[in-house]
Parts: C-alpha cells; structure tokens; sequence
C-alpha cells in the first residue's frame, strides 16, 4: 500500500498532572495499543526541532507519538483514540493527501468533535 493512501496522525497527549516519567509510561502504553490495532506504522516522535513549550525525554518529544492508518482503518484508529483519551486534554493532527488538519480537545464532546472534523476532512482529501 502506498503512503499517499495513508493517513498519518500525530496525537500530543497534555496532562499537567503527570511528572514526565509518568507521561512517558502513559504515551508508550498507549503506543503499544495503537500498534495492536492494524496500522501502517507507530511511533514516538523523534527529537529533531522542539517546538516551544514542548518537553522532551530520551530523544524523543514527551507525550507524542505517530501513526501511519490506511483510509480503511483510519475509522478504527479514531474511535479507539476517542474511547481511550475521552477526558485527556490532547492535541491531534492529521495529514491526507498533502494537507494537514490540527484540532485540540480536552473533554470527551470536544474529542468527538475532533474526531468528526478528522473523518470530514480525510473524506474530503
């Protein structure tokens, strides 16, 4: 499957109640959840240019990770994000065919609007 048939997602996971140590557990939990759905690919997101106000441990931005779904699973991946972070503060971007949508929730309505906006505009690509 080619990437352009793809979506990528980045999901930034804000919880100022956590330490950074506990935000890493959090983040590679929910990294190893994703990687049991059926995606392309998942990662965490590598430090190459921190973003201010961004934190990052061992090499890698604190709380990021990415995701590689195809169109068919896209769907799958986001309603498992919406079960799973419903009351987190998260910031989501996604990526179809060359253009890129950003929203940010931080309660389970803000999150399934989210995830309505992403579906829209996935749809629309």
């Amino acid at each position: 499957m080619s990437s352009e048939s793809n979506v990528k997602l980045t999901i930034a996971l804000d919880n100022p109640d956590l330490d950074a140590e506990e935000q890493e557990k959090e983040t590679r939990n929910l990294l190893r959840e994703i990687r049991d759905l059926d995606v392309e690919s998942a990662e965490l997101v590598a430090v190459t240019e921190i973003p201010e106000g961004s934190k990052a441990l061992g090499g890698f931005l604190l709380g990021v990770l990415q995701a590689e779904v195809s169109f068919a699973n896209f769907k799958k991946v986001l309603g498992f994000v919406g079960d799973r972070l419903g009351n987190k503060t998260i910031e989501m971007e996604v990526e179809a065919n060359g253009k890129k949508l950003k929203v940010k929730a931080s309660s389970q309505q803000e999150l399934m609007s989210a995830i309505a906006a992403a579906q829209n505009f996935v749809a629309a690509s």
